[in-house]
C-alpha cells in the first residue's frame, strides 16, 4: 500500500495539512486559549489507540472517530454558537492534532492492521 499516491501529490497534501495545522495555531493564540490546556489536550486523542486492544476493528474505529475533522468541526460549532470559549479552544486544539497527525503522513486506519491506512502504509516493513 506504500507508495499509492504519487510523491507529489501526497506532498501537496502534506503541505496543505501543515499550512492548516499552523493557521489552527495563530487562532489558538487570537482567541486567548490557554497554552497548558493545549499542552495537556493535544495528545489526547492518541488515546484511542487503546481501542486496539479490542482488536483491529474496534481499534480502527475508535481511531477514526478521533482522528477525523468531523468531531472538532461539531464542536467548534456547538461552542462557537453557544458562546463557549472552552468548547471552542478543545475544538480548535482537537482540529490541530488530526492536521498535524496528516501534515506528517498519518492517516484514518484501515481494519486490515494499525500500519494501514488511508494514506499508505505507515512505519517500517
Amino acid at each position: 500500500m506504500n507508495g499509492s499516491l504519487p510523491t507529489s501529490l501526497r506532498l501537496t497534501l502534506k503541505l496543505e495539512w501543515a499550512l492548516l495545522a499552523a493557521g489552527l495555531v495563530l487562532t489558538y493564540a487570537a482567541t486567548d486559549g490557554s497554552w497548558l490546556l493545549f499542552a495537556l489536550l493535544v495528545l489526547a486523542p492518541d488515546l484511542s489507540m487503546l481501542g486496539y486492544l479490542a482488536g483491529p476493528r474496534i481499534g480502527a474505529l475508535a481511531y477514526n472517530l478521533f482522528h477525523s475533522l468531523i468531531g472538532p468541526l461539531v464542536l467548534l460549532a456547538l461552542g462557537w454558537f453557544g458562546a463557549s470559549d472552552p468548547a471552542v479552544h478543545v475544538a480548535i486544539i482537537w482540529a490541530f492534532h488530526v492536521a498535524f497527525d496528516r501534515a506528517v503522513g498519518y492517516g484514518l486506519k484501515l481494519t486490515t492492521s494499525f500500519r494501514d491506512t488511508h494514506l499508505g502504509r505507515i512505519g517500517r516493513d
